[in-house]
C-alpha cells in the first residue's frame, strides 16, 4: 500500500515554475502507487493568521475559510510537499500564510514525517533557496520527527514554463516516485 502525499503549490501563477515541479512530483508519486492529494492556493480564499490563539487545543482555526476543512487531510498524510516560487530569498507569502494557519497541527498526533520542497527562482545560483529552505525547515522543526526530506531546485527559471527546460522537472518527477 503507497503513502499519502499531500502537496501545496502556493504560485498565484497558472502553470507556473513552481505548479509545474508540483504536478511533475505528483506524477511520479502516483505513478509509484501513492495517493496524492494537491491543492493550489491561487484558487482558495486564504485568511491571513491574526494569533489569536484559538486554534491551541488542535481543533479548529477561528476564521472561516477552507483551512478547516483540510486539517484532518494533513494530519493524516504521510508526507507534505511544499512548491514555491522563491521571492526576495524566501518562500512566497502564500506559502508563509498557509503554513502559519497549520497551527492546530501542533496540538495534534500527526502522521507526516517527511516534508518536501519545491521551488523555483529567477536567481541560478542555488543559495538563493537558502531563505526558502529555513523557512520551511523552521516549520518542520516545530514538529517531533519531522524533517526536510529533500529540496528540488528550480534555479534560473523566471517566465512561466521555463523550468520545462530544466533538469529540475525531471527530479520533481523522481523524487515523487521515491517518496
Amino acid at each position: 500500500m503507497g503513502k499519502k502525499v499531500f502537496i501545496v503549490s502556493s504560485t498565484l501563477r497558472k502553470n507556473g515554475n513552481s505548479e509545474i515541479l508540483a504536478e511533475a512530483f505528483a506524477k511520479g508519486a502516483r505513478e509509484a502507487g501513492n495517493e496524492v492529494v494537491k491543492i493550489d492556493l491561487r484558487e482558495k480564499e486564504l485568511k491571513f493568521c491574526t494569533g489569536c490563539m484559538y486554534c491551541a487545543d488542535g481543533k479548529k482555526c477561528v476564521l472561516d475559510d477552507f483551512v478547516n476543512g483540510i486539517y484532518d487531510e494533513v494530519q493524516n498524510s504521510d508526507v507534505l510537499v511544499f512548491a514555491t516560487p522563491v521571492y526576495y530569498y524566501s518562500v512566497s507569502g502564500q506559502l508563509k500564510t498557509f503554513l502559519d494557519r497549520l497551527n492546530p497541527l501542533y496540538a495534534r498526533k500527526n502522521r507526516f514525517k517527511k516534508v518536501y520542497l519545491l521551488a523555483s527562482s529567477a536567481d541560478d545560483d542555488k543559495s538563493a533557496m537558502d531563505g526558502a529552505i529555513t523557512a520551511v525547515k523552521g516549520w518542520t522543526d516545530c514538529f517531533d520527527g519531522v524533517s526536510l526530506g529533500g529540496v528540488v531546485y528550480g534555479t534560473g527559471v523566471e517566465k512561466a514554463g521555463e523550468i520545462n527546460a530544466t533538469k529540475a522537472v525531471s527530479e520533481a518527477y523522481e523524487t515523487g516516485k521515491n517518496v
